[in-house]
């Protein structure tokens, strides 16, 4: 059953992370270079106006080490293929637990229950909200290697996301998170400077979307807090901390890294458009 849950997750996402960017090797301005003029990743941490560090850039989640990998999904091999190997993921996206042992994982028994019906349903992988084109939402999207362009102006954090999530808007402008808000599939973000880390809280998700490749659930209560900081030109580490009451006895966490991807730009993804995967679903 894990197996089926997680060949779907990397059926619906498969696609779009095998495809390559636009305006490949295109010079940018602005990015250090080595004396080769390649660019220097490891140069100082770019500035904005207010001294702040400017997150700006395309940026791609790093993948677990490849001996990991295969020790905690090792049924993944035979469907690693060039240029499409589910074990250059990070580990996270397929089990946001990856690090908790099974009977040490905080779902309380309702949430327990879904996870255990979606696990043992015949057709749970055509069921997978990605595997329908419905978006992946966070932190789901952003653990796929897939490139997001971030965008940093004073009022708004703005990610482009290549395909597998629609835009999401992080504000800065000092306002509230909305009270009671429809509930969506990215959240509502908001943003401020803890030094040199931004700390982005959000809540307001729908119930719908997935926390993992896995399945694991969330509710509407659920609120995720970022901790984003650029330790240099070219890398960039994330702090994920979610609590849903309503789904886990206690808040958890993950940190993951990304890197930043020079020289090319994001490419149009429509998850639909020429769309031949959901007839290989198992349950099809």
């Amino acid at each position: 059953m894990v197996r089926r849950m997680m060949v779907a997750a990397m059926i619906c996402v498969g696609a779009a992370a095998s495809v390559s960017a636009q305006w490949i090797h295109y010079p940018v301005p602005g990015i250090p270079r080595t004396r080769d003029g390649k660019p220097d990743l490891s140069a100082a941490t770019p500035k904005g106006a207010n001294g702040k560090p400017d997150l700006s850039g395309i940026w791609s989640t790093d993948p677990t080490p490849f001996a990991e990998m295969e020790r905690l999904f090792p049924f993944f091999t035979p469907f690693a293929v060039p240029g499409d190997d589910p074990r250059m993921f990070t580990k996270y996206f397929m089990d946001v637990f990856a690090d908790v042992r099974p009977e040490d994982v905080p779902m309380r028994p309702e949430a327990a229950l879904l996870f255990k019906e979606r696990m043992a349903a015949a057709d749970s992988a055509r069921e997978a909200p990605t595997a329908r084109c419905f978006p992946a939402g966070i932190p789901m999207g952003d653990l796929l290697p897939l490139p997001r362009r971030v965008i940093h102006t004073p009022g708004v954090l703005a990610v482009l996301y290549e395909g597998i999530n629609p835009h999401r808007m992080i504000y800065l402008d000092g306002r509230s998170l909305p009270v009671d808000p429809q509930p969506a599939w990215m959240g509502y973000s908001v943003g401020k400077w803890d030094g040199d880390t931004m700390v982005v809280e959000s809540s307001g998700f729908s119930d719908r979307s997935w926390l993992d490749g896995m399945g694991h659930p969330r509710s509407e209560a659920t609120r995720i807090t970022e901790r984003l900081r650029r330790r240099d030109f070219g890398h960039m580490e994330v702090d994920v901390t979610i609590d849903d009451p309503k789904s886990y006895t206690k808040p958890f966490s993950l940190r993951y890294t990304q890197t930043l991807v020079p020289d090319t730009d994001i490419l149009e993804y429509i998850c639909t458009e020429n769309e031949k995967d959901s007839v290989h679903l198992p349950g099809k």
